[in-house]
């Protein structure tokens, strides 16, 4: 009998302490653009969720001139390219991202939408971002397709954005 009612308790305690920790919340409006994975609605800092973007100073190398087996690369702005990209896609819009928990910098990791399309998937999929595999594989496909077709940044040679914030 003592039993039954400690183990009745655990449970109580186990589920109770899950449904504390676990939320979803929604946030719509027009987005203030941060960079290409991190933006603000209404004073809420929102991450991008299971993707990520060359950062803001963050340079790439694209080909500039082509002669038969050369190739000449140039750098370019690739995170301030992502960026504007994404203003440009969302062109001051209401958004909706729907976010299930937090990062450590206490952004909300959100998948965020403009009307029904996946803007972390068409992020990814034109070549602005990578699927974050660290976290997610959600994205690995949209990533397959932008490397295939080069797309965004995989026109030419990038450093993966997560080491190069290491680096700087």
């Amino acid at each position: 009998m003592q039993k039954k009612i400690y183990y009745k308790i655990l449970i109580f305690y186990i589920i109770f302490f899950f449904q504390q920790n676990s939320f979803a919340a929604i946030f719509e409006g027009i987005p203030r653009i941060i960079d290409g994975d991190s933006l603000e609605i209404n004073n809420n800092k929102i991450r991008l969720f299971g993707i990520d973007a060359p950062e803001k100073k963050q340079i790439c190398k694209k080909p500039h001139l082509i002669i038969s087996f050369l190739n000449f690369q140039r750098n370019y702005e690739c995170g301030l390219m992502v960026t504007n990209q994404l203003k440009k896609f969302i062109n001051n819009r209401t958004i909706k991202c729907i976010s299930e928990g937090k990062d450590r910098y206490n952004r909300y990791l959100s998948i965020c939408y403009l009307k029904n399309k996946d803007i972390n998937s068409w992020l990814v999929k034109n070549g602005y971002a990578i699927a974050y595999r660290r976290y997610s594989k959600k994205y690995v496909l949209e990533e397959q397709h932008a490397e295939k077709n080069k797309l965004g940044i995989w026109q030419g040679t990038f450093q993966n954005p997560e080491e190069w914030r290491k680096k700087n």
